[in-house]
């Protein structure tokens, strides 16, 4: 039994579920979401939790059933709460700064890189090296700093780029550390 998919998810206040044959719509009071499952799990809406429980003890189901469990938690919370990922600009010169919907990053290359941001997405900056990127659907948010990220990842010997606010670069020692 999934150690994960066995627990309930409960039903925030405010929140709406919808469960169909093959999706489940969550709407709540920053928006409205909706994934997708596959036959081999069944959901059901019980004293304000959804329960996920396999059809069968196939590999496919036992694989799938705490995901979906997941998927469904990620909705919950990202229509009543939303999340949120922090990017730090290391270098000098680095700067990020917002305008409107874009993002305009000077990271170390030629030319300034205006990044668009997708639907559903917002960005916001505490000075000019904090990079806030916020909204409700979790894999979109983590996606969107991803590329941001990519754009200077941080380099190990000096940790100049463009880092999560709670990732640890390892340090290596330059050439002079020969002894």
């Amino acid at each position: 039994m999934s150690r994960i998919g066995k627990n309930p998810v409960p039903i925030p206040d405010k929140v709406e579920v919808k469960i169909s044959d093959a999706s489940v719509t969550v709407k709540g009071p920053k928006g409205e979401l909706s994934v997708a499952y596959t036959q081999e799990v069944k959901l059901a809406q019980e004293d304000g939790n959804v329960v996920v429980t396999r059809v069968n003890d196939s590999r496919t189901a036992r694989a799938l059933h705490g995901t979906t469990r997941a998927n469904i938690q990620n909705l919950m919370i990202g229509v009543s709460e939303g999340f949120k990922r922090t990017l730090n600009l290391v270098g000098v010169g680095f700067r990020a700064e917002v305008r409107g919907d874009k993002l305009l990053l000077n990271v170390g290359h030629s030319h300034p890189i205006l990044f668009f941001a997708p639907k559903g997405i917002t960005f916001e900056t505490d000075g000019p090296t904090t990079i806030h990127i916020s909204g409700i659907d979790k894999q979109l948010v983590g996606q969107v700093a991803a590329k941001i990220r990519s754009l200077r990842p941080p380099e190990p010997y000096k940790g100049k780029g463009v880092k999560y606010s709670d990732e640890y670069i390892k340090r290596k020692a330059g050439k002079t550390a020969k002894a």
